[in-house]
């Protein structure tokens, strides 16, 4: 089975939050029972003196992960290979999307120093490769793109060699934001679906499938030479032929790499796990999206979209090799 732990109970931030709930939103929404994992979803508790290691880093320097917000169930393995997810303008998120652990509400403003603090924690973590991402911030005007540039240039000047890879939010009316965060050259630009076409109005309500397809495909127009990454999860009720036109709508994108993992509800108010997909289902959607043309696809029930990231830091290095 799959430990999730609240590896949140000695954050300083909790004392100031102790009676606020996590997804208000979320409060009066009838509970949905979480079903029993199969045997295929296992992984092991962190625990690791590399785990503790990256743990202190992280706290020492103040900074946010994705691995502890969004309960991933893999933060065991990336902290034992000092690999961490860092989420950059806080922690509160302006959107509710039914599938997301992190919390929900009114953000606070934006700490000038972070983008230093994060190229801080990645040369001391000695990180080949850095994955940053953020929560939506939908009450900035530029939606957070000047602050991912400024974190991706402090992290160029601290670690030369480091790859850097973002996830970013959909930008959603906030002419110029794209634009802002290409030109400050990030290695990959990720920017995740989450799930098909038809499952957005329960699953994500505040984006658009198809401004997400366009934001990817704008991307490549901006810079032909940026790899670009997206993926999805299973298991929310979707169909086959969706998730495989899921494919096809990135391929028309020429988006470059492609995760899919399974959904796992972090608690009962969030949206039900409708399926569990089996490993030979995961399997059967790599070898259809390799063969529709992605250069690098993860897909097994525990992917998440920054596991193994490292994977596309090797193609980045392979395309620098060719073009030297």
């Amino acid at each position: 089975m799959t430990v999730l732990l609240d590896l949140l109970n000695d954050d300083p931030r909790k004392s100031k939050r102790a009676d606020a709930p996590r997804h208000p939103e979320k409060v009066n929404r009838p509970d949905t029972p979480l079903r029993s994992k199969p045997a295929w979803i296992r992984v092991k508790a962190p625990g690791s003196s590399e785990w503790a290691e990256t743990r202190r880093i992280v706290r020492e320097h103040k900074l946010v992960t994705v691995c502890e917000e969004a309960a991933c169930p893999t933060v065991g393995e990336c902290w034992t290979r000092k690999h961490a997810t860092f989420m950059i303008m806080g922690d509160t998120c302006t959107r509710a999307c039914a599938f997301c652990n992190v919390r929900t509400g009114l953000p606070g403003a934006l700490d000038e120093n972070e983008p230093q603090r994060i190229a801080d924690a990645v040369a001391k973590l000695a990180l080949s490769h850095v994955v940053v991402t953020s929560v939506d911030r939908d009450d900035l005007a530029d939606g957070g793109a000047a602050h991912f540039a400024q974190t991706i240039a402090a992290i160029r000047a601290a670690s030369p060699g480091t790859t850097i890879e973002i996830l970013t939010p959909d930008f959603l009316r906030k002419p110029g934001a794209l634009e802002t965060v290409v030109a400050a050259r990030p290695d990959v630009f990720n920017h995740n679906l989450e799930t098909v076409r038809s499952k957005y109005l329960t699953v994500r309500p505040g984006a658009r499938y198809f401004h997400s397809v366009r934001l990817l495909q704008r991307v490549k127009e901006l810079d032909a030479q940026m790899f670009t990454k997206s993926g999805i999860m299973v298991g929310l009720g979707e169909q086959r032929n969706e998730v495989l036109q899921v494919m096809e709508d990135l391929r028309s994108a020429d988006v470059d790499f492609l995760t899919i993992g399974q959904y796992l509800q972090p608690t009962c108010k969030h949206h039900a796990v409708m399926s569990f997909v089996s490993p030979e289902e995961f399997g059967a959607y790599e070898r259809v999206a390799y063969a529709k043309g992605f250069l690098l696809v993860s897909a097994t029930p525990l992917t998440r979209s920054s596991h193994h990231a490292g994977i596309a830091a090797a193609a980045v290095e392979v395309r620098a090799a060719l073009t030297a």
